[in-house]
């Protein structure tokens, strides 16, 4: 996590030289391999383009079709080499979790990784590796990476200034509280993954 830490200046730096362009770059290559989500570019960029609706409503097809195409790259990649991918650099237990998700819940499955903060790309990497209906997973994704963040859009493209004053104020208190409540039953809803699939005789 630190080595991530110290690329994120250098990779957002990097991609600040594309201008308007770098969303849409940020976006594709974080659903491939990069540690950065397309969060950090795209809230200041609706903050600033904020009562703007054309702008806001590009920036976020730009952003959602992107990652959703870097997802397929993702997933290319990991019909090729996944296992190998992830044998190396996860867990086994994580790996377990995420083939499982796959496994169980198919398109639901992708929707959450989609919508989720959990990293995109490693989802790509295993619906591609379990040979996924890339139609189903290319549907899920747009649903889940839509909503993501169309919500942000909405949020602050529209309310700007506002919410974030809310988040900074009592918000923040509202939305910890609320997450607090969350976490329970879904850090035991993510354990339970890592038990085996029953076998079908």
């Amino acid at each position: 996590m630190e080595m991530f830490e110290g690329l994120q200046p250098v990779i957002l730096e990097w991609f600040a030289d594309f201008g308007p362009l770098s969303l849409i770059g940020l976006s594709f290559t974080e659903a491939i391999i990069q540690p950065i989500p397309p969060d950090v570019l795209l809230l200041p960029q609706l903050l600033n383009a904020e009562g703007n609706i054309p702008t806001i409503v590009w920036l976020w097809l730009s952003c959602t079709l992107s990652s959703v195409l870097g997802s397929l790259v993702a997933w290319w990649i990991g019909r090729k080499w996944g296992r190998t991918l992830l044998d190396r650099y996860s867990k086994e237990s994580h790996l377990i979790r995420l083939e499982n998700l796959i496994s169980r819940y198919g398109t639901l499955g992708v929707f959450i990784a989609a919508f989720s903060p959990i990293p995109y790309k490693v989802f790509g990497w295993v619906a591609g590796m379990g040979e996924m209906n890339r139609a189903s997973f290319i549907v899920s994704g747009l649903w889940g990476r839509g909503l993501r963040f169309g919500l942000e859009a909405i949020l602050i493209g529209i309310y700007g200034q506002e919410i974030i004053d809310f988040l900074l104020g009592w918000g923040f208190f509202v939305v910890s509280f609320a997450s607090a409540l969350l976490l329970i039953p879904l850090w035991y809803w993510w354990q339970s993954l890592a038990e085996p699939m029953p076998q079908v005789e």
